[in-house]
């Protein structure tokens, strides 16, 4: 290394103080996924990125989700994939391959790669100690051609009625990063597959987390002419959702972002997991790489 590069990293790690400072012993919660889940260079950036949030002090805590890996050994064991409103129908058979992926071989190689790179993480679904108690979500069709909304059973498809922060408080304690799959369990017994977003929004408002960071496979929030919009309040969201400009598959996680920041979360960011450690340049430098949205 020469002096300018030395120089150069001094002055990176420089800008990071003051946000290391702030959010020294605060929570972040991370939805994990898209790109930066399969490829294999950003699989390595996600994991060095969570350690060293660990290292500087903050408490981060990952969901993930799994939807590519399991439609592939549905097919594999030849089940067809079917979805209603962007939601997977999960009979008996589905639920018990979404367990056997999200649960065992997702959540244990991301497990893995925290690990092997110097972290402590620690593996869960939301069945563990009851950490996630979840309903089983019904879907309502309205069509001019019904007296009443058509009710849609999709299967083992929940939401989450409530969160056990007990479980998170005591990894943290101990210097762990918890790595959650959003499997949740009912009154009954019975499991439930969760949208991994929702599940992350729940859990950062119920731990009272500084950040909720969702990455997608975007560069973030996009105007009418595809220039990244960031810096927005929650009423200035709600006008371009009006307007038209955010629409179709955003508006989920914009909607789970909305959510978070109504409910205390600090802020909620919605960042590009295809740029090589985005969830440092998003948390420690001043331009960041993503949308930031905040209350207000």
């Amino acid at each position: 290394m020469n002096t300018t590069d030395a120089i150069t990293k001094a002055r990176i790690l420089s800008e990071a103080l003051p946000y290391i400072r702030r959010f020294y012993g605060k929570t972040l919660v991370i939805k994990y996924g898209g790109n930066a889940m399969t490829d294999e260079a950003l699989k390595e950036s996600f994991a060095r990125d969570v350690v060293l949030m660990k290292l500087v002090g903050m408490n981060p805590v990952v969901v993930h989700g799994g939807g590519p890996q399991i439609g592939r050994l549905l097919a594999q064991i030849g089940k067809e994939s079917h979805f209603v409103e962007g939601m997977r129908v999960t009979d008996r058979e589905t639920m018990d391959v979404v367990q056997m992926v999200l649960g065992g071989l997702v959540n244990k190689e991301i497990v893995t790669l925290i690990n092997t790179v110097g972290g402590k993480a620690v593996g869960l679904t939301g069945k563990d100690a009851d950490f996630i108690r979840a309903r089983k979500l019904t879907l309502a069709r309205n069509a001019p051609e019904l007296a009443e909304p058509e009710i849609i059973d999709i299967g083992h498809v929940g939401e989450v009625e409530r969160i056990n922060p007990e479980v998170v408080e005591m990894l943290h304690h101990g210097d762990f990063i918890p790595v959650i799959a959003p499997v949740g369990v009912g009154e009954d017994g019975a499991s439930y597959n969760i949208n991994a977003d929702l599940v992350a929004g729940r859990l950062a408002e119920t731990l009272k987390a500084e950040k909720l960071i969702l990455l997608t496979n975007t560069a973030g929030l996009l105007d009418k002419e595809g220039k990244i919009l960031t810096g927005l309040s929650s009423a200035q969201v709600d006008g371009l959702i009006g307007d038209g400009t955010i629409h179709g598959g955003m508006l989920p996680k914009i909607r789970c972002a909305l959510d978070a920041v109504h409910a205390g979360v600090r802020s909620a960011h919605i960042i590009d997991g295809r740029v090589d450690h985005a969830l440092l340049l998003e948390i420690f430098t001043d331009q960041g790489v993503g949308t930031l949205i905040t209350n207000g």
